[in-house]
């Protein structure tokens, strides 16, 4: 009697389809390039992730609150100084900076992001006019990482000293040196 106990080959490397990478988007799905608005769109993390460029920035916002995106949730700025970008579309040209936007629509139960690359001393148009509550997230994207908002109403430091130089989450600002004093310590006077 031959022995029918063999071992079931298994791949554990084998992708599954819907396993995601580190960025959140799903390898084995056809590479597709879908649009809204006009700018590309992929889903990460369950969420939809439009891409835009500096030169759509503004109009895209505007078709996103006709569309029932009548909040910001966020914004901020990501510096990506010698990370290699494999979570952008193949449309979009990466960039040292970002600017990411969160919405939400209350009426339809929908949050949407948006991603737009920002060059080293770039910058894109301010969105205070649409979102009035970006006023002082746009200031502190500014005064973290040096990226330009247009026409924003005072674009300013808003977290550092006026006369601090350079910008502290930029991947290469130098950290250095505070010495911290503690009262009492020993061999202070």
């Amino acid at each position: 009697m031959a022995d029918d106990t063999e071992a079931e080959e298994t791949e554990t490397d084998v992708p599954v389809e819907g396993d995601v990478d580190a960025d959140g988007v799903d390898e084995d799905a056809a590479p597709r390039e879908d649009l809204l608005h006009g700018v590309p769109v992929l889903e990460a993390f369950g969420q939809t992730v439009l891409f835009v460029g500096a030169e759509s920035y503004l109009d895209l916002f505007g078709d996103l609150a006709g569309d029932g995106f009548e909040q910001v949730v966020d914004l901020c700025g990501v510096d990506y100084l010698n990370h290699v970008r494999t979570d952008l579309p193949a449309s979009v040209t990466p960039e040292r900076f970002e600017v990411v936007v969160n919405l939400i629509s209350h009426a339809r139960r929908e949050r949407l992001r948006v991603r737009c690359q920002v060059a080293d001393g770039g910058s894109v148009p301010s969105l205070f006019d649409l979102f009035p509550g970006t006023e002082a997230m746009e200031r502190e994207a500014f005064d973290m990482f040096g990226i330009g908002f247009d026409e924003h109403p005072d674009l300013s430091r808003i977290l550092m000293p006026e006369t601090w130089n350079g910008f502290p989450l930029r991947k290469d600002f130098d950290v250095g040196r505070i010495p911290v004093q503690f009262k009492d310590a020993p061999g202070q006077s």
